[in-house]
């Protein structure tokens, strides 16, 4: 059985919830959902669209790495790694240790990464339009402000 996910018909909808983390992850929802929306269009969904493009930019590059990245998950990342080398679209060879996996992305990744963008492109100019171009600016510096004091917030309370 599919569910359909819930969408509110307006913004009026919307009601002020009480922390930092339900505010970020209603508009984390509502965000990816835009992109995937769009990617779903090349078989693909916003974090493989999102890993594709570091390993296109990082060439080759172990999962540590990718997980400090993307400050997500390991298990999380593995499977969806895993998920795309199945694919064809990144490949694996060892790294320095028998640990160390070192990801790159192939030519069948490439040309998936070619076939998305559009939809990508689609799905980012339609936020976009609605942010407007300052709001597009504010949005993107604010949420860079809240990553890095997240991260400071969250290394204070791993030495308590």
């Amino acid at each position: 059985m599919r569910t359909e996910a819930f969408v509110p018909t307006s913004a009026n909808a919307l009601f002020d919830l009480p922390c930092a983390c339900q505010t970020l992850r209603r508009a984390t929802r509502i965000v990816t959902r835009i992109y995937d929306q769009e990617l779903k269009k090349a078989g693909l969904e916003i974090t493989q669209f999102g890993l594709l493009t570091a390993l296109a930019i990082a060439g080759e590059v172990n999962q540590k790495r990718l997980s400090e990245g993307f400050v997500m998950d390991s298990t999380t990342l593995t499977r969806t790694l895993d998920r795309m080398r199945k694919q064809g679209w990144i490949s694996v060879k060892p790294g320095r240790d028998r640990r160390e996996h070192l990801f790159s992305l192939t030519g069948a990744g490439k040309r998936q990464m070619a076939k998305a963008k559009p939809h990508w492109d689609l799905a980012e100019s339609r936020l976009r339009k609605e942010l407007g171009e300052r709001g597009w600016k504010e949005m993107k510096q604010s949420l860079s402000v809240v990553t890095k004091g997240a991260i400071l917030a969250q290394s204070f309370l791993q030495r308590r």
